[in-house]
């Protein structure tokens, strides 16, 4: 299947490179605007997906890797990758359940973590339940009303589900609704907008996917696994520090590491047996286990941060 933007890519690299078409280059949909978009790029970054975007245009070819970024809504992600009109994708969880696209969820990604979540004018309902058969509006009609058709099976009512792309939250205060399905993160503009939660639909963040038939590519195969280190790096820090011999075993047990610590002789000039050691930790550990190598003997403690890694 021809990509819709193979016309952009076949004429050259955007950047004034060599020839890339869809044939040559993977294709990778990643989000055009808002705060994920911004998160999405330091990863880029990260991943070592250099590249330079034109002005006022959507594609983006990579400058060490045969690769063209392709920007999106974020809505639209799931489907193009589903189709195959691009190889990979950058997207939410729920975004893929609302469109029932057939992709392959290669790994989580830990951005954007929030729940879509059911929410009611203060006080008003206490469950889920209470709802069904009233006016629901939300972004998400698919998944609400699955959500809804449990309590509708039960109850012998029929909730009646409406879309609306932005602005869920207002919907209620207008008289348009009696209850929302709407992305929950912090909570802040449902409770500004006199709502609390009452039910979960489902727990989301973004994920990389990719298109069933070539999820298995040597390309894509090679970018899941950049992803994962980057990911894996951001998890954690280096720790390095200086320690006695005879109190080696004891910083091991404190800190071993993925696959132990890395473990080298020093020369003092106390006459003393030294060891300096390097570990990986994970970074909310760092403070706890700062405290656990000092009494443990250790000196010169020393944390720096991880820009990617493959363990």
């Amino acid at each position: 299947m021809s990509s819709p933007y193979e016309s952009i890519i076949s004429g050259g690299h955007p950047t004034g490179g060599g020839p890339a078409t869809a044939e040559t280059n993977l294709l990778l949909g990643v989000p055009k605007k808002g705060r994920l978009a911004k998160l999405v790029l330091e990863m880029l970054n990260g991943a070592g997906l250099d590249h330079t975007r034109p002005p006022r245009l959507d594609v983006a070819t990579c400058d060490k890797l045969p690769v063209t970024l392709v920007f999106l809504p974020a809505a639209d992600i799931a489907k193009y990758v589903g189709e195959g009109n691009v190889d990979m994708g950058i997207t939410g969880e729920d975004i893929i359940a609302e469109t029932g696209q057939p992709v392959v969820t290669l790994m989580q990604l830990g951005l954007g973590k929030c729940e879509l979540a059911v929410e009611a004018p203060v006080g008003r309902f206490k469950d889920p339940a209470d709802i069904a058969g009233l006016r629901v509006v939300t972004s998400f009609p698919k998944l609400a009303t699955e959500f809804f058709d449990q309590y509708d099976q039960e109850k012998g009512t029929k909730t009646q589900v409406s879309y609306v792309s932005g602005s869920v939250e207002v919907a209620c205060s207008l008289g348009l609704a009696d209850a929302v399905v709407d992305l929950v993160e912090t909570g802040t503009t449902m409770r500004a907008a006199g709502l609390e939660k009452v039910g979960t639909v489902m727990e989301t963040q973004t994920v990389l996917i990719a298109n069933p038939r070539k999820h298995t590519r040597p390309m894509v195969q090679k970018l899941h696994k950049r992803f994962k280190g980057y990911v894996t790096a951001k998890k954690h820090s280096m720790m390095a520090f200086n320690i006695l011999k005879a109190d080696l075993p004891k910083a091991v047990a404190i800190t071993p590491g993925a696959n132990g610590p890395t473990v080298s002789d020093l020369n003092c000039s106390d006459g003393k047996e030294w060891s300096a050691v390097q570990v990986m930790v994970k970074t909310k550990e760092i403070s706890d286990l700062m405290d656990q190598l000092e009494e443990a003997g250790a000196t010169s403690i020393i944390v720096y941060d991880l820009k990617n890694c493959r363990v």
